[in-house]
């Protein structure tokens, strides 16, 4: 059986155009945007490139702000994501004539890219400026400056009890959680995630029955931190976010919520969904960090057998999916050949192949029937085959030899065993039982198939069959295809 597991689902993007279409009302980004055509040779900057505390009046009213208390706070954060991302381009400043510091702006290439480039080129804009947005998320909160002036009055960075690497692998983490909770089979999907749970999965041990005392009041923490973080990551289009009820916060030196189990509104404590556009940013990240992330839509321009081993541990939708978009771009006929030769194998992974590769030929349909023809014969494909054009309801379908029989069969469950789906169990039984009562002496003729699987499959079923006579049968022949197997 096939050890090899995606390390997470595929996820379903909208196109890249959608997405970047997305990205540019991302309100951040497109405050960027407005800046850094805004901005000229007047402007004037300080030591880190930042907008001085006199330019930011000016750069609220260029974004309609100015009626906002924040405005000018919204200001500076747009300038700075202007910056690390080109948008606007600032020399070293300099020091003017009237003794104050001076720096010239300029556009940057990637500002014309907004109008005339293509969806990868804003993509990777937006990416970009996600990385700034992430970098303020995880910034420390500072309540009173003069806390952190040392006395020789340079800010003293150990008072805040910030660990900068701690904090972004602990939003990475949140947001991997978050990624997995939508794509997972059985997961949220669409639907957004309470706070609480979301931080609950980063702190309470997988083998914890009932949280302690402890681990809860350190859940309660990281969701007023994680308040603050998606508050700052809504407007770069990340996720959507209902921040916490500010009834429930406490003031300082009360006892924080330990639990929201008395409180039937868990929306209250916040909840958060990633965007397409967010899904898409968390998968470019897991991305270049290695890890395997697939997406719907990546195989459909590889061979088939690249689709078959593929699709091999994906949910049936996305697996569907997976191959819709894999056929959409073939004719007919040739792929289902394709198909066909790719199923063939002794390999582990072989049994699946053959599974994945009897449901695509079925939203091929009848265009396939030729190609399916041609394979009767074959000791891999003939069983399907034939399987495959009684199901379609074709004429003339040949009666299999028993050999072939005993071959499927062995075939057909080391697939739905290799699957790995817990909720089949049943369904699986049901296989096992109905093979054995079909065939009254089963055993004595499967040990002897001459599959690599035999043994495997043979231990399978002792292990399914609810009848202990039977069970035992299946483990006395699985002792005897090993030892076959040995010889």
């Amino acid at each position: 059986m096939s050890s090899d597991r995606p390390t997470l689902p595929p996820v379903r993007l909208p196109s890249d155009a959608e997405l970047a279409r997305d990205a540019l009302v991302a309100p951040l980004l497109a405050r960027a945007v407005r800046l850094a055509r805004w901005a000229g040779p007047e402007t004037r900057v300080g030591a880190g490139g930042e907008l001085v505390e006199e330019q930011l009046p000016a750069a609220a009213e260029a974004l309609g702000l100015t009626a906002d208390e924040d405005g000018a706070a919204y200001a500076s954060e747009a300038w700075r994501v202007a910056v690390d991302t080109g948008l606007v381009v600032v020399e070293e400043p300099q020091d003017d004539e009237n003794g104050g510091e001076g720096g010239a702006v300029e556009a940057g290439g990637p500002l014309a890219l907004v109008a005339g480039g293509a969806p990868q080129d804003i993509l990777a804009l937006w990416l970009e400026a996600l990385e700034t947005a992430l970098d303020d998320a995880t910034a420390p909160l500072v309540d009173d400056l003069a806390d952190i002036i040392g006395e020789d009055g340079d800010l003293d960075l150990d008072a805040l009890d910030w660990d900068p690497q701690h904090e972004a692998e602990f939003l990475d983490g949140v947001l991997g959680n978050l990624y997995l909770l939508t794509v997972a089979e059985g997961g949220s999907g669409d639907a957004p995630v309470p706070l609480p749970a979301l931080a609950a999965s980063m702190l309470v041990p997988d083998d914890m029955g009932e949280p302690t005392d402890d681990i809860l009041e350190q859940v309660s923490e990281a969701m007023m931190r994680l308040d603050d973080q998606f508050r700052v990551l809504e407007p770069i289009g990340l996720v959507e976010y209902q921040p916490v009820d500010e009834a429930l916060m406490v003031e300082e030196g009360e006892e924080p919520p330990a639990s929201v189990a008395d409180d039937e509104d868990v929306s209250r404590y916040g909840m958060v969904k990633l965007t397409p556009l967010g899904l898409y940013g968390v998968r470019a990240r897991m991305l270049e960090a290695g890890m395997d992330a697939p997406a719907v839509g990546d195989l459909a321009d590889k061979g088939a057998d690249a689709l078959l081993d593929g699709v091999a541990h994906y949910p049936e939708a996305s697996a569907r999916a997976e191959t819709h978009a894999w056929l959409a771009r073939r004719e007919a006929l040739p792929a289902a050949r394709e198909l066909l030769v790719a199923a063939k194998g002794a390999d582990a992974g072989s049994p699946l192949r053959r599974l994945h590769c009897q449901q695509a030929l079925s939203l091929v349909g009848a265009d396939a029937e030729p190609a399916v023809r041609e394979v009767l014969d074959d000791p891999e494909l003939g069983g399907l085959a034939r399987v495959w054009l009684a199901e379609l309801g074709a004429a003339d379908v040949p009666a299999p030899p028993e050999a072939m029989v005993f071959w499927l069969s062995i075939d057909t469950i080391a697939a739905q065993l290799d699957a790995g789906n817990v909720g089949d169990q049943e369904e699986l039984r049901e296989l096992v039982e109905g093979l054995t009562s079909q065939h009254s002496q089963f055993f004595d003729a499967a040990w002897r198939v001459d599959h690599p699987a035999t043994p495997e499959v043979l231990e399978a079923m002792g292990r399914l069959h609810r009848d202990k006579r039977v069970a035992k049968e299946a483990r006395k022949a699985a002792f005897k295809a090993r030892s076959r197997a040995g010889d």
